[in-house]
């Protein structure tokens, strides 16, 4: 499935966010691992990849959306001591509706890599390895066997037989694919089968709009890694991606549409509530992101 052409240096980060926005705003951040794999995967390439159903036209390279409706100034700052490994799908880092963008933007130790069936990146089994980290893969309970399969999550306030599990920080396995995609990657990953496997119970639908999901109980990728922030103890975080993927997703919307941003819409509002209360959320600064070498 992979050409090979120049199309751009695999190693390049993509141009900074150029859009216009609001005077108080942050400058731009700098691109995160999903970006930098957005770009690798380009360089391999053939030919430019054309997004189905979306909005036309140029994008801004920070948020994937159209210059007239860019979030980049909205993008939060929380301390969090989670991580995520997100194992994406050949094509899922160059798709604009992909969520686990969201995921990179929210939480600074998300890593990411592409999957391929016959082959896996070194610094993928590192960081699967690092002992700092407790991966959790995060899959349907029916799909593993019955010993592999916990609910729970170790953080400092639970029991653990090994308090030496309490240091570690829980770093969460993410299949970035379609439904199908995720189970054919779950089935033929040798590398992850050690791995305990988390299984989610959401009490709510799944209210992603950007793609179509044969049923209402399958998750987005951002659903999932709010479900697993709650999970491990970082509620304010949790709400935020929440409220974070709403944005994204009324913005993606109305420019499919060609009408102008809402600014002040409820999903909005909410966003603006949370990051409010991001300075009362821990004394410290947002966590740097954990780099690994490649």
């Amino acid at each position: 499935m992979n050409g090979r052409s120049a199309v751009a240096d695999a190693n390049a980060a993509p141009p900074a966010c150029t859009a216009k926005v609001p005077a108080m705003s942050l400058p731009a951040p700098q691109p995160h691992a999903v970006s930098r794999l957005r770009s690798q995967r380009l360089a391999r390439s053939s030919k430019p990849f054309m997004a189905r159903g979306g909005p036309r036209g140029e994008r801004c390279a920070g948020c994937r959306l159209q210059p007239s409706h860019c979030m980049c100034a909205l993008r939060p700052l929380l301390p969090v001591d989670a991580g995520f490994c997100l194992l994406m799908a050949d094509i899922e880092p160059l798709k604009p509706s992909n969520t686990g963008w969201l995921v990179a933007d929210v939480v600074a130790d998300t890593f990411a890599f592409g999957w391929a069936r016959t082959e896996v990146d070194p610094a993928l089994l590192g960081l699967l390895a690092d002992p700092q980290w407790q991966p959790y893969l995060v899959f349907p309970a029916d799909a593993a066997a019955a010993g592999r399969v916990v609910s729970d999550v170790l953080v400092a306030e639970s029991p653990a037989k090994n308090t030496a599990d309490l240091k570690k920080r829980p770093l969460f396995v993410l299949l970035d694919a379609t439904w199908p995609e995720a189970r054919k990657m779950f089935r033929k990953s040798p590398y992850l089968d050690h791995l305990p496997v988390l299984s989610l119970q959401g009490e709510q639908l799944s209210k992603y709009r950007l793609r179509r999901s044969q049923r209402d109980e399958h998750f987005c990728t951002s659903e999932i890694a709010a479900l697993c922030l709650a999970l491990a103890g970082e509620a304010l975080a949790a709400q935020t991606l929440e409220a974070y993927l709403d944005v994204f997703t009324s913005h993606y919307l109305l420019a499919k549409q060609q009408l102008p941003a809402d600014m002040d819409d409820a999903a909005h509002h909410r966003l603006r509530a949370l990051r409010s209360a991001e300075p009362a959320a821990a004394n410290k600064l947002p966590r740097q992101p954990t780099t690994i070498e490649r």
